[in-house]
């Protein structure tokens, strides 16, 4: 059920400490931590601490969520030093868009250019 912890999720163990992670920011409803696998100098997981499958639903059944996560995404950047020179802000939902995680999250990128289109 949405929002509820899955015992089987490996961002949900994150949230619980069951799983370690560097986590960079904590909030009441929010988990920042770094990517195990960067893309960039700058790469943090910002992740909702209820379970959502992904971004789409989490926007339709948690909005107020939702905006916790780009707030804190805003704060990471500001925190990470890369809210000056510019930081991408991506969701990927689905498994053909790269999601491999079925926990809503945002990575937060920055410390190098980006193309556009993304590839």
């Amino acid at each position: 059920m949405p929002g509820e912890p899955q015992a089987d999720c490996l961002f949900c163990k994150i949230v619980t400490g069951d799983v370690p992670a560097t986590i960079v920011r904590e909030t009441d409803t929010t988990v920042a931590f770094r990517d195990i696998n960067p893309q960039a100098p700058t790469h943090v997981l910002v992740i909702p601490k209820a379970h959502y499958p992904d971004a789409a639903t989490l926007a339709v059944q948690a909005p107020q969520l939702c905006a916790d996560i780009l707030r804190e995404a805003g704060e990471v950047a500001a925190q990470e030093k890369v809210d000056g020179t510019g930081y991408r802000v991506v969701f990927n939902t689905g498994s053909g868009a790269g999601q491999t995680v079925w926990h809503a999250h945002a990575h937060v990128l920055g410390g190098r250019g980006f193309n556009w289109p993304p590839g």
